[in-house]
């Protein structure tokens, strides 16, 4: 299947404000909702990249998260992401989470590319790789 060609992006960004469903006990951004913008943002990459018909879909093998900051409701999140590297199976993707210049988290994750149809794993092709 062939890839939709782009312009090349280095990085991917949207916004998010806090809502009162993304709170904990603490009432700030529950860590769960985290790794849920952290899904959020790579899939809207990767469909902005890629185009909805790649005949691939992904898996996370592992996320590393470190938090610096709390948000809290009505924080308006500056969120950026871009892959590190695509090699063999696996996509490394970098999340970060900023309020105005401070960094709130950042995530480290390693996606495993897999067939859609038979969900095995599938090599990279550069073809793809390129796009990112």
């Amino acid at each position: 299947m062939a890839f939709l060609r782009h312009q090349k992006m280095e990085k991917y960004q949207h916004r998010i404000k806090v809502q009162q469903e993304h709170l904990d006990d603490l009432k700030h951004v529950n860590n769960v909702i985290y790794l849920q913008w952290v899904q959020d943002i790579a899939a809207k990459h990767w469909f902005a990249r890629a185009g909805k018909e790649s005949g691939v879909i992904w898996v996370v093998r592992k996320h590393s998260i470190e938090y610096f900051n709390a948000a809290h409701l009505n924080d308006d999140l500056d969120v950026q992401t871009w892959v590190i590297s695509m090699s063999g199976l696996i996509s490394k993707r970098k999340v970060v989470f900023y309020r105005e210049e401070s960094l709130i988290c950042e995530c480290v994750s390693d996606w495993v590319m897999l067939d859609a149809q038979s969900f095995k794993p599938k090599r990279i092709p550069e073809e793809l790789a390129a796009l990112f």
